[in-house]
């Protein structure tokens, strides 16, 4: 039996790893239905028996069960028809099969399974510029062996500062730039991270409102989940490890990091390059639920009223009511992290009860100012320039795992294959 009618004709989606973004994305797509079948690629024997995957594959510490996620609590088993023969079962009712041999991209038999699309969820193949035949594996491998389309569930991040984006390279996050993507000219594209996600969606609607001209400068800390590239307990640095945080046990420290989020926005607002930006992460023993605290310096008009909080809050509030994917919630419930594990599609969910603001003046001394001609400043009675700004700092959760990162990740993956 290798469909349903339901699937019938539809494309095959290839998923190359099976930590978190991996897994999360077949819970996806079983829950979806939208492809054919599902090749998870793991790259080498997982447990002793297909029926050890199967276990990974139903439980989850984070989210509970796939059949209560899937249908409630009424659910009823989920995952079926395993063969080892062919190492593939029925999840939800797609046929979703595991290859278990080949770790470099080059090697998978996409072309033999029928994957024409596939999703890098490793983190290891980042650099869109390195050759297929890379020793150390490449994006760029997929292609040889057999897909058409690449999706990355990572930023990229090109080794060699010497050269620049591919032309068929591109960076997307849904309901911000989905649109950039060309399926003419694109074929492997980034769908950046979590946090860039949420950021965006949470910078997009003051950049329509206030423009890049009136914000004068903005900042970011993300206090973020763990991630499974860090250490259950302390562990000694490998060879040339520079960060020694990354090394310590997360189920019991807060730990200072770096993120990509201030670069990767760039790439789908860019706007944002006109304005000093810096963003800065913060990890917490945590499993999922991240927030980002976003602080904005906004130039206020001479004449009209200051922003206000209730200004930052109507924009939100106006935008995501009139968000057509629904990607932007509004919420003033004082949310806590978990309450917003697992909702659907939530790209960013404002936290309007805690967003504040404060007027004040910014005080230049023009002497101190490039560009501005001495005699011009000595002929000047007030050498004092005093500039009206508004400080403004919102809140926005996120789930970084499935409820906002995977999910989307699936719209990206499903708006890619309608063009194939």
């Amino acid at each position: 039996m290798e469909g349903t009618s339901d699937h019938e004709g539809k494309l095959k989606l290839g998923i190359n790893g099976f930590g978190r973004i991996g897994k999360l994305s077949v819970w996806h797509h079983a829950g979806r239905k939208y492809f054919s079948e599902l090749v998870v690629n793991i790259g080498r024997r997982a447990g002793t028996s297909l029926a050890d995957i199967a276990h990974y594959v139903e439980r989850d510490s984070t989210y509970g069960r796939l059949g209560a996620y899937l249908h409630g609590y009424q659910a009823k088993p989920v995952i079926s028809e395993l063969d080892e023969n062919t190492g593939s079962m029925r999840i939800n009712g797609v046929r979703v099969r595991f290859l278990q041999s080949a770790r470099n991209p080059a090697d998978i038999a996409w072309k033999d399974v029928g994957a024409r699309l596939v999703v890098d969820t490793t983190g290891q193949f980042l650099d869109p510029t390195l050759p297929p035949d890379d020793p150390k594996g490449s994006l760029r491998g997929h292609l040889d062996a057999g897909a058409e389309k690449v999706v990355v569930s990572a930023p990229f991040k090109i080794k060699d500062k010497g050269r620049v984006m591919p032309e068929d390279a591109v960076t997307t996050v849904m309901g911000i730039n989905p649109n950039d993507y060309d399926p003419r000219r694109h074929k492997i594209v980034s769908s950046a991270s979590c946090t860039t996600t949420c950021l965006a969606h949470m910078i997009k609607p003051l950049m329509n409102f206030f423009g890049p001209k009136r914000i004068l400068s903005a900042s970011m800390a993300t206090v973020h989940a763990v991630t499974g590239s860090q250490e259950v307990l302390d562990r000694l640095p490998k060879t040339g490890a520079k960060d020694l945080r990354k090394n310590r046990s997360v189920m019991n420290n807060i730990i200072l990091t770096t993120t990509g989020a201030a670069q990767a926005l760039g790439l789908v607002i860019p706007e944002m390059k006109q304005i000093a930006f810096i963003a800065e992460s913060v990890r917490i023993p945590s499993t999922t639920g991240s927030l980002i605290i976003l602080v904005l310096n906004l130039q206020e008009e001479l004449s009209g009223d200051s922003i206000r909080r209730e200004t930052i809050n109507s924009i939100y509030r106006k935008s995501a009511e009139s968000d057509p994917n629904g990607y932007l919630h509004y919420s003033v419930k004082q949310n806590v992290s978990c309450d917003v594990i697992g909702v659907p599609r939530a790209a960013a969910i404002i936290e309007g009860y805690e967003t504040h603001t404060r007027t004040a003046e910014l005080k230049i001394d023009l002497e101190k100012v490039l560009g501005i001609d001495a005699d011009l400043i000595s002929s000047l009675a007030e050498k004092i320039v005093r500039v009206p700004l508004t400080q403004a700092v919102i809140y926005g959760w996120y789930d970084n795992e499935m409820g906002s990162y995977v999910n989307m990740l699936g719209d990206r993956t499903v708006s890619m294959a309608e063009f194939m």
